[in-house]
């Protein structure tokens, strides 16, 4: 095993003088405000938020100063002065099922129906970096996304997409670098300039530790991984973005509003500092960083945790890492309506729900946006439901006069007292978790894993309650409910894959496989960047299963301690 993947160094942490004195500008201005309560933000079960709203509850809040014009720093207001009357947000559902050829149907079914962007869902096994025959992958090919275990299934995947014009984001994780240097590899086969390709590599390790529980190797090792699939793009794609750092499945585990928030920025500056201490300069990588957070129930709080997301990205940047260009300090992020918060039971309310947390994120300024189908707390989503949540988004970019006013909310009391709150608990946050040596540090000590964890217990023991009302679940029952089509997987889908794997590795040159796989070993066991490696496997279709079984060999598997 290497040096890397028995260690856990983090690089050293000292926030700027400047960022602390915003810290603590910021941490006054809000403290400044009452404290007779706890604030929203803290609390998952709906800490009594006030009748009224008026200028007393923003004491001393300078509006030029605090919110600016949208597209200035801080960025409060939005990332481009225009928004969405200059472009509207890219609609992206995310699709993956059974083989590749099934999902290249719905893919380019949904680009029919106008969908401007593809996200691709991908298996469980494909997740934790095993080919779908392997014995782990029994049960479970195709069965929560797309089966992809080699550059053939990618080929197939995209077949008849442009990807020099088709934004593709891809929802991969542990296993990112060879998945993402297979579709390297098939853009570049079906002719496309890899300057021109657009997308986002999730590449987020760090919340799999937190809260999705998909890794595979060792944190040090794992986050050399990301590192070097940012220093790649840095040089070879300057249109893609090689990491999606993800609050989303962070909030699905139970997370608060303000949990969400600042740990998933938190994880940002992990990152950073990690490709800093690798030599890059934060001006050649941040522009192309992105994020993806939830959009729940709660609008108001929702809307007010996007714009506090931008503001203290906006100030990390500039003021912690010293960034100089514009670009890297605008926190641009994807959106996607809250799977947590869909039921089985009266499953049509889902509608009006993914309708609301749509609306919050187009409030918020969102650059990008999944909305949930109807059907999805049933199975994978049929085409009709899809369909139905694809139209939320047009009509609500067509039809309800969103896109004509950049932040409407803007300069409202309760808006901008939450945002404030949200962007003094997040600063609270960073607090604790430099304290404990970094996120990488506090993942080994379980401290984001606890957090969550009481956060849940703290919801789940409201909806018993009935503190908190879910419509359909714990209150408002009855009524006759029709039937929910669901869509079912081809159980031939696991055999098929298993017949194209064993073909496959009949027909492929096996020497050619063998020395790709030998080299990238040798460079994992040492410090070069692993992309090149990784593509050359994929060029030589050894299969993801083959890739990641040499990266475990050389890094190990990680075992998450009992904290509790």
């Amino acid at each position: 095993m290497s040096d890397m993947a028995k260690s856990s160094v983090v690089p050293e942490r000292r926030p700027s003088e400047a960022e602390q004195k915003w810290r603590k500008d910021v941490l006054k201005t809000a403290l400044s405000v009452s404290r007779d309560r706890q604030a929203v933000f803290t609390t998952v079960s709906g800490t009594p938020v006030e009748r009224l709203y008026t200028s007393a509850d923003l004491p001393d809040f300078d509006y030029k100063r605090e919110l600016g014009n949208p597209g200035e720093f801080p960025f409060t207001r939005g990332i481009h002065s225009t928004m969405y009357r200059g472009k509207p947000w890219t609609m992206r559902q995310f699709s993956g099922f059974g083989t590749p050829e099934e999902t290249n149907r719905r893919l380019r079914y949904l680009l029919q129906q106008g969908q401007t962007g593809l996200s691709i869902a991908f298996d469980l096994p494909t997740l934790m970096g095993y080919d779908s025959d392997h014995p782990l992958a029994e049960g479970e090919v195709g069965k929560c996304g797309v089966a992809v275990s080699s550059l053939e299934d990618m080929e197939t995947l995209f077949r008849g997409i442009p990807l020099e014009t088709v934004s593709v984001s891809m929802t991969i994780n542990s296993p990112a670098a060879p998945v993402w240097a297979m579709y390297l590899v098939t853009a570049e086969k079906a002719g496309a300039d890899s300057k021109k390709l657009s997308g986002t590599l999730q590449n987020d390790i760090l919340k799999e530790y937190i809260a999705q529980k998909e890794y595979i190797f060792p944190p040090a090792p794992s986050m050399r991984l990301a590192v070097d699939a940012i220093a790649f793009a840095a040089r070879e794609t300057p249109r893609w973005n090689p990491i999606s750092i993800s609050g989303y499945h962070i909030r699905e585990a139970g997370a608060t509003a303000v949990q969400e928030l600042a740990f998933t920025l938190r994880d940002g500056i992990e990152y950073v500092e990690w490709a800093l201490k690798a030599g890059l300069s934060v001006d050649d990588f941040a522009p192309r960083l992105s994020f993806f957070f939830d959009s729940h129930n709660d609008l108001f709080e929702e809307v007010a945790k996007f714009r506090a997301a931008r503001k203290v990205w906006a100030h990390v940047c500039r003021e912690r890492f010293r960034a100089s260009d514009p670009r890297s300090w605008r926190c641009r992020f994807h959106v996607q309506t809250a799977g947590c918060s869909l039921t089985a039971q009266q499953p049509y309310n889902n509608v009006v729900r993914t309708a609301v947390q749509a609306l919050a994120a187009v409030l918020g300024g969102g650059q990008s946006l999944h909305t949930n189908a109807l059907d999805e707390a049933w199975a994978l989503p049929t085409e009709n439901s899809a369909r139905l949540a694809l139209r939320t988004q047009q009509v609500l970019a067509h039809e309800s006069g969103l896109t004509e006013v950049v932040d409407p909310l803007g300069g409202s009391y309760v808006v901008e007292r939450m945002t404030l709150e949200a962007e003094r608990a997040c600063y609270e946050y960073f607090e604790r978790i430099d304290a404990l040596g970094g996120m990488v540090a506090a993942i080994e000590k379980g401290f984001p894993q606890k957090e969550i964890h009481e956060s849940a217990y703290t919801y789940q023991r409201a909806v018993e309650r009935k503190d908190r009302i879910v419509v359909g679940v714990n209150e408002f029952f009855g009524g006759n409910e029709r039937p929910v089509e669901t869509l079912g997987i081809d159980e031939d889908a696991a055999s098929e894959q298993r017949r194209r794997l064993a073909e496959l590795r009949n027909r492929r040159d096996e020497a050619k496989v063998r020395r790709a796989l030998d080299a990238l070993a040798r460079a994992a066991a040492g410090n070069e960047n692993l992309m090149p490696l990784l593509i050359e496997c994929a060029r030589a279709y050894a299969t993801l299963g083959e890739m990641c079984d040499v990266l475990r060999g050389v890094f190990g598997v990680y075992q998450e301690p009992g904290f509790w």
